[in-house]
């Protein structure tokens, strides 16, 4: 007996037809950004031209961050093991976890939260944050999407947030975003700009998208540099070779710009 039909709103495939959330692929193929067409995907609408152009820079930002990620050094690992490229690429994806490419659906979280209580009580959006702030370290909750390793400005953080601006989206979450920052700094003693990670949180909300998605923006942005690492790693290294990732050194081109490109 057959099982009963279950249903999907994604694509629909027909004899030489591919149709995605309603619109033929191959009408879309050369028409639209790759970060329209995620959005499209996940949404089930085609955004505005700058919204396309606002997502396709949060894909963009975070392609690559070097060798030392967890991610980027787990799929080295794995394709110095002997690994076909597609099993080394899927092991640096599932290396993205909390720590690492986590911080956006946590951020999300944090950012919807303190926005709604701002809006129950009336409150502005500093005032709100600090007693949020207070609230957190009670707990003993960590805030996620703040601070860096390496950056003490993330030019990204700057990049997006403009774009935000442009697109006509930049709202209470960014505004929450920056107030949270502010509100730390009085209460931890030290500033911990907005990084990468919590600036895509505050845009994804901004665009409504639920943060059960936020990490799927990482891992998608992400795979584009666990390719390039993984193939490398096939190519230029020995197998089976010990990795240390502070033991690298850069040898790609010399900084450029698109000027010159122009």
């Amino acid at each position: 007996m057959a099982e009963e039909t279950w249903k999907t709103a994604i694509t629909k495939i027909e004899p030489n037809k591919v149709a995605v959330r309603g619109y033929r692929i191959d009408e879309l193929m050369g028409r639209i950004s790759f970060g329209e067409m995620v959005y499209l995907v996940l949404k089930g609408e085609l955004p505005t031209p700058a919204v396309g152009r606002l997502v396709d820079a949060m894909l963009v930002s975070s392609v690559d961050h070097g060798v030392t990620p967890p991610s980027a050094l787990a799929a080295r690992t794995i394709a110095s093991g002997g690994a076909p490229l597609t099993t080394a690429i899927a092991g640096g994806i599932m290396a993205i976890n909390r720590h690492h490419g986590g911080a956006i659906e946590d951020c999300m979280k944090i950012l919807l939260d303190a926005v709604a209580y701002k809006r129950e009580k009336g409150l502005d959006a500093l005032t709100a944050a600090r007693e949020k702030m207070a609230e957190f370290r009670a707990k003993k909750i960590r805030v996620p999407g703040y601070g860096h390793r390496i950056h003490t400005d993330d030019p990204r953080t700057k990049r997006l947030f403009a774009l935000a601006e442009e697109a006509g989206v930049a709202g209470e979450y960014i505004e929450m975003g920056q107030a949270l920052r502010q509100a730390m700094h009085e209460s931890l003693g030290k500033d911990l700009p907005m990084n990468v990670d919590g600036a895509i949180a505050a845009v994804l909300c901004e665009l409504g998208f639920p943060p059960e998605l936020g990490n799927g923006f990482f891992a998608i942005s992400r795979a584009v540099g666990l390719t390039a690492q993984v193939y490398e790693e096939m190519t230029r290294e020995r197998p089976m070779r010990q990795i240390d990732p502070k033991a690298h050194e850069y040898d790609g081109p010399p900084e450029r710009s698109l000027e010159a490109r122009n």
